[in-house]
C-alpha cells in the first residue's frame, strides 16, 4: 500500500472525503460505486467497483470464443480498464487502462465501426497503437453504460465489418443481460 500523507477526519455522519487529487488519479467520479474491504490489521480499503469485473471469467471465455471465430483481437472492458482480451494483444491490454476517448464513447453509448483512415476512429489504449480498424459496442445494464466489447484488427487487408459489429452487439447485449440477472 502506498502512503499519500493525506489525513482526513470522519464527520458526525461517518463520512470521509476522498481528496480530489486521489479521485482524479483513480478516475473516480461522483456517483461511482466503491467496494469496501477490511483486513485483520484494521485497515479499510476502498476499491472502485466494476460490475463487469464480477463476470471476468465468463467475459474471458466469451472473448476467447469471439477471437477464435473472427480471427481478430477481442477485448471486453469496464469503464476503466480491460477485463478480458483474446487474439494476440493480452500483454498490451489486459488490466491496462482504457483511453479517455474510449471512456467517453462508452459514456455516450456510442457504437463505432471505423478504420484508422476514416473519421471517428478512437485510440483504445496507450499501449496499442497499431489498430487498423475497430468495432466498439457499449455494454448496457439496466440503462447504464458499464463497459464495452471491442473487436480490433491490426491488418489493413482484413478489416472488421458489419459481421464483427453484429457479433460485438450480440456479446454486449448478452453481457448486459447477465449483469441484470
Amino acid at each position: 500500500m502506498k502512503a499519500t500523507g493525506i489525513v482526513r477526519r470522519i464527520d458526525d455522519l461517518g463520512r470521509v472525503v476522498v481528496p480530489k487529487e486521489i479521485r482524479r488519479t483513480l478516475r473516480i467520479r461522483e456517483g461511482d460505486p466503491l467496494e469496501i474491504f477490511t483486513d485483520r490489521e484494521g485497515e479499510i480499503i476502498l476499491k472502485k467497483y466494476s460490475p463487469i469485473g464480477e463476470l471476468s471469467q465468463f467475459a474471458r471465455e466469451y472473448a476467447d470464443a469471439l477471437g477464435q471465430v473472427t480471427g481478430h483481437i477481442v477485448a471486453i472492458t469496464d469503464k476503466d480498464q480491460f477485463i478480458a482480451v483474446a487474439g494476440g494483444a493480452k500483454k498490451e491490454l489486459l488490466a491496462k487502462s482504457i483511453s479517455k476517448e474510449l471512456e467517453q464513447a462508452i459514456e455516450e453509448r456510442e457504437t463505432l465501426l471505423t478504420t484508422k483512415d476514416e473519421g471517428g476512429f478512437i485510440p483504445v489504449s496507450e499501449e496499442l497503437d497499431d489498430v487498423a480498424s475497430q468495432v466498439v459496442v457499449p455494454v448496457l445494464s439496466e440503462g447504464d453504460a458499464i463497459g464495452a466489447v471491442l473487436i480490433l484488427s491490426r491488418d489493413n487487408r482484413d478489416k472488421v465489418g458489419d459481421t464483427e459489429k453484429k457479433l460485438a452487439m450480440t456479446a454486449a447485449s448478452f453481457l448486459g443481460r447477465q449483469m441484470e440477472s
